[in-house]
Order: C-alpha cells, then structure tokens, then sequence
C-alpha cells in the first residue's frame, strides 16, 4: 500500500469517528444529557482534527511541489471528512435546538 493510500484511509478512518462521536451527541442531547453531549461534540472534533491533519499534510506537501497522484480512495477520503464535519456542524446546531426546547 502506498503512503497516499494510507493517508486516504486514516483520514477515513479519523472522520468516521468525528462523525459517530456527533452522531452520538445528537442522541444524548435527545435524552436531554446536555453535559454529555457536549463532551461527545469535543471528542468529535479532536477525531475531525486529526482527519483534517492528514489532509493539510497533503496540501502541504502539493503547495512544496510534491505531486501526489489523485485516487478514487483520497477522492472518497475528502468526500468522508466533508461530510463527517457537515454532520458535526449539524450536531451543534441540533443539540442547541434541544437545550432550548
């Protein structure tokens, strides 16, 4: 396996946590354990975190001129991470409609 490959799967893999942590919170908020899911929403972001660290290494790389070649896996890598963040945001938005309630 490639290093860009790699990368594509730690990516996957850090924002399919992101987005289950979210997933998570929505659920607890619903249960009205507010302390909870807030503490589901920081785990969320430190797996998005490190998702969104492999991708700049990437950019990064590219911006020095190291060219990596684009796969479907980085492809649906990228598309993963958008999402998870989306879900997150969503998450947010969500909990803070149930606190209101």
């Amino acid at each position: 396996m490639d290093t860009m490959t790699e990368i594509a799967f730690q990516i996957i893999l850090f924002a399919g946590n992101g987005r289950s942590f979210a997933m998570e919170a929505i659920q607890a908020a619903k249960e009205e354990n507010f302390k909870e899911a807030e503490r589901l929403i920081q785990e969320a972001n430190s797996e998005l975190g490190k998702a969104h660290g492999f991708q700049t290494k990437l950019m990064q790389e590219e911006a020095n001129g190291n060219q990596h070649h684009l796969s479907v896996i980085l492809v649906h890598a990228q598309d993963h991470l958008m999402t998870a963040m989306t879900v997150r945001d969503l998450a947010i938005e969500i909990i803070e409609i149930y606190q209101n309630k």
